[in-house]
């Protein structure tokens, strides 16, 4: 299982994935509002829904920017950032989306298998070999 080099890869691995989830979730729910309040003719709820909707908008854009720097130990690509890269025949997705499956695992699992090269990965920082020539080591 392959290990990202630092901590900050997977600090970043993790925020990318919340700010995924979180806006993944903000998009429905605020449209859903507005459209609710629009019905009630609430002028409240339509501002909380257009503030929703705009707080969606600000961290899938957040999410953009930080997932061009979640690369993959092995291959390189960026896990998380939307290419038209062909993915692995046996790359699994969740609601339609291999960004959606790979951030739940990053979630829930500590984990994750690369959609393009399909090699899993933990979110744990790589050890550094002993050298055993080194007196030290």
């Amino acid at each position: 299982m392959h290990r990202p080099r630092s901590q900050s890869a997977i600090y970043r691995f993790r925020i990318v994935a919340l700010l995924w989830f979180v806006g993944f979730l903000l998009f429905p729910i605020g449209g859903g509002l507005f459209v609710y309040s629009f019905i009630e003719t609430d002028n409240i709820l339509t501002w909380i829904a257009i503030i929703l909707i705009i707080l969606a908008g600000i961290m899938l854009i957040a999410q953009l920017l930080i997932s061009s720097r979640t690369y993959c130990p092995l291959c390189m690509v960026p896990v998380m950032a939307n290419l038209s890269c062909a993915k692995n025949r046996h790359a699994r997705k969740l609601f339609g989306s291999y960004r959606t499956y790979v951030a739940g695992e990053i979630l829930f699992r500590n984990s994750f298998r690369c959609p393009y090269c399909n090699e899993p990965t933990a979110l744990q920082v790589r050890s550094k070999p002993r050298n055993p020539t080194h007196p030290g080591g």
